[in-house]
């Protein structure tokens, strides 16, 4: 008798086990897309920031070039798109700037929006 009961849920445990682990594995794979999310607009958030330094401080004249095309150089040497580039303000010292880092396939691009400049006098 006991053989036969035996007999009957063998490799039940097995099956449950690779249950658990596909579920284990797929938390795992959301976990890291999460985490390559994250960074990738860590990553364009930085880029925008340095880019609308760059591109402030190209249009105040302390540094030679064009605001926009500074910024684009920025914006490449930290592996990102420069995807939007404005000078605005009554003297032109302010530049705005968006960009796109590409994460993994399966996500979007990150974007990033900075602006730079003195304050504005809106209130």
């Amino acid at each position: 008798m006991m053989g036969l009961r035996a007999g009957k849920e063998a490799g039940s445990g097995t099956v449950l086990m690779t249950g658990v682990a596909l579920a284990a594995l797929l938390l795992l794979s959301v976990v890291v897309l999460f985490a390559q999310a994250s960074v990738a607009a860590s990553r364009a958030a930085t880029a925008a920031d340095l880019s609308a330094l760059a591109g402030a401080d190209a249009a105040r004249g302390l540094r030679d070039g064009n605001p926009c095309a500074v910024a684009a150089e920025v914006a490449s040497l930290q592996d990102a798109r420069l995807t939007g580039c404005v000078i605005e303000g009554e003297s032109g010292h302010i530049v705005r700037i968006s960009t796109e880092v590409d994460s993994i396939p399966a996500l979007p691009p990150a974007s990033g929006r900075a602006r730079a400049g003195p304050p504005s006098s809106d209130p």
